[in-house]
Formats: structure tokens, C-alpha cells, sequence
């Protein structure tokens, strides 16, 4: 079973904002909500990037560990949902979640901005596949349709991936090979790095040398 995952490739976002607008047209997103936004990083200085972000769909999701009505649940595929008749709106999802994915849909004082409201990967809620409730509730089930995430699909560089997580990683991974990159990319040495040479290794073999060159 495959492991949808999102990956915004920060060498190919133009901050054109097409993945959030998409996003808000496909599934009737309510004002003051944005499931999915375009962040811009050292703004106005050299190194400037920018990355679409939304909910990441945790492995080890901190909304769904603070939840205290366990109202979060992750589907088969591992795409981290929430059911809005479960939620009482209390917020604590928006605190743990490094990305700002849960949202109130209003403004109003404490206990009365509604249910939470969070990117669902495009693939809906706990109601019947493709039922009028959960496209009023969630938006559209496009994983449901054999499709990929709106946001993902409309991105015009390809910027944006969305999918299994082997295919998406393969993909980043290549890309960043071709443009002749490795150690320097953020976050590479983590996902594709080799282990640390144990002692014996090549620093082993460094210090047996100094030791004969002293010897000598």
C-alpha cells in the first residue's frame, strides 16, 4: 500500500500560487482558511526560496497525539484526516502542528470559530466516498477518482509532488542529481546520506598513517 506524501521542490517554486488557489476552488474552501499557502523564506535578501505548504500528513502526527476527543485518524494510504463531528474546537491541533495545517474556519471568540478545517490530501472525510456529506463537509475525494491532490496536479513548474512517498522521493532525488547538487541541499544527508564510517574505517586508516609517517 502506498504512502502519500507532499514534497515542494524549493529550486522550482516561482510563487505563482496556483496550488493554494486550486486548492480553494476545488473544495469550496471557506474564507479565512488556506489549506494550502505559499511561504517565502529569507524575503528580499539572496538565498530567497519559496515552498507551498500544508498539512504533511505526519507519520507520527502531533495533532493527532493532542487530539483529547481523538477526532484524527490516518487512512490506509496514510493521509491524516479528522472528523468534523467528532471536533469540539478546542485549538490544540493548531498548536502542536509545525505547519499551521489545522485552522479555525472563523473569528469569533473562543469556542465558537467552529470546527477545525485542515488540508485532506484530496481525499475527503469519513462519510461515504463521493457522498454530497462529505464533499459539503471536506471537499472532493479525488484519491477516490484514481487522482492525485488538486494542488500537486495544477502546479506549473511541478514544484509541487504529491503521491506514494518512494515515487516522490525518487523523483526529488533525481532532480537534484542532474543539477549536479548533493550534500548542500537541506535535509539531504538525512533522507539519502550514508552512514557515519564507523572507526576502522577511511578515519582509521587516516590516523594509521600520521602514526607511520611519525614512526618514520
Amino acid at each position: 500500500m502506498a504512502r502519500m506524501k507532499f514534497l515542494c521542490d524549493a529550486e522550482r517554486c516561482i510563487e505563482c500560487n496556483s496550488c493554494a488557489t486550486a486548492c480553494k476552488a476545488e473544495h469550496d474552501v471557506p474564507w479565512g482558511v488556506n489549506r494550502r499557502r505559499v511561504v517565502t523564506l529569507n524575503d528580499g535578501v539572496p538565498g530567497e526560496k519559496s515552498i507551498s505548504v500544508a498539512c504533511m500528513h505526519c507519520s507520527d502526527a502531533p495533532c493527532m497525539a493532542v487530539c483529547p476527543v481523538d477526532c484524527f485518524y490516518r487512512t490506509d494510504e496514510g493521509v491524516v484526516l479528522h472528523d468534523k463531528d467528532v471536533c469540539i474546537g478546542c485549538g490544540y491541533c493548531s498548536y502542536a502542528c509545525p505547519f499551521g495545517a489545522p485552522q479555525f474556519p472563523t473569528n469569533g471568540t473562543f469556542g465558537l470559530r467552529g470546527k477545525m478545517d485542515k488540508c485532506t490530501f484530496c481525499a475527503g472525510g469519513p462519510e461515504a466516498n463521493g457522498s454530497e456529506a462529505e464533499l459539503e463537509k471536506y471537499g472532493r475525494n479525488r484519491l477516490s477518482e484514481g487522482k492525485l491532490p488538486i494542488c500537486a496536479e495544477m502546479c506549473s513548474t511541478k514544484a509541487l509532488l504529491g503521491g506514494d512517498g518512494d515515487v516522490v522521493a525518487d523523483i526529488f532525488r533525481q532532480r537534484v542529481v542532474q543539477r549536479g547538487k548533493g550534500s548542500e541541499v537541506w535535509g539531504w544527508g538525512t533522507a539519502y546520506g550514508k552512514p557515519a564510517q564507523p572507526q576502522g574505517g577511511h578515519g582509521g586508516a587516516v590516523k594509521a598513517e600520521a602514526k607511520a609517517e611519525v614512526k618514520s
